[in-house]
């Protein structure tokens, strides 16, 4: 997978790269505004698109967070991709302050990928669940267990990254992809899982234990 060990995803060299070019320029005409707009904005892509390490709890049962941000969603919903049984989704909003780069919250193999072209409506919102433009991955665990999760596009957010295609394994903790500028994913654990995420809870990805699968 990619954006192991780097310090930013490798997505934002270009943006980085570009605002830090563009601030040699103005210091070079001596446009002292623009100099220091040009550094500001470098030194928030840089921020924006900082890669973390993070070390995922102990207990392959344990899924941890796909994603940093705050969980807007937790409830029973009907996924055919998952089954016939209604199981629990998780829902995560990333602001444009958050770290968007996203992690595996289980190991195992991906049985599907699917993407869907949509709508940019704000990300916060139940129905961008449907209609938003998104990407996701159904991986099956090495005890046959499925879960899903899904990376979804925000009023801002106008490109998702998504590294794993089917047949690839996934690592409990390892970065799968990223999302540019605000944006959520929903993760959907099967039945007899148990539950640890709350309404406004503060996730950190990799490592907050949003449950437990059978």
């Amino acid at each position: 997978m990619k954006n192991q060990h780097t310090p930013f995803a490798r997505e934002g060299y270009p943006f980085i790269g570009g605002f830090a070019l563009a601030v040699v320029v103005f210091a070079g005409f001596g446009w002292w505004c623009l100099t220091t707009i040009g550094v500001l904005l470098t030194l928030f892509t840089a921020w924006f698109f900082r890669n973390p390490e993070r070390i995922p709890p102990p207990g392959e049962k344990k899924v941890v967070a796909p994603a940093d941000g705050k969980v807007i969603f937790v409830g029973k919903v009907d996924e055919p991709r998952c089954g016939s049984d209604p199981v629990t989704k998780i829902s995560i909003f990333m602001n444009v302050f958050n770290v968007h780069v996203n992690r595996a919250p289980v190991s195992g193999t991906v049985t599907d990928r699917f993407y869907n072209a949509g709508s940019f409506l704000n990300a916060a919102l139940d129905k961008a669940s449907l209609e938003n433009e998104q990407c996701g991955l159904v991986v099956r665990t090495d005890a046959g267990v499925k879960v899903m999760f899904v990376q979804i596009a925000g009023l801002i957010a106008r490109r998702i990254v998504t590294y794993p295609e089917i047949g690839d394994s996934v690592e409990r903790g390892r970065r799968y992809g990223l999302i540019r500028f605000g944006s959520r994913v929903d993760i959907y654990l099967p039945p007899g899982s148990a539950v640890h995420a709350s309404l406004g809870d503060i996730t950190v990805a990799g490592e907050t234990v949003l449950g437990e699968l059978p």
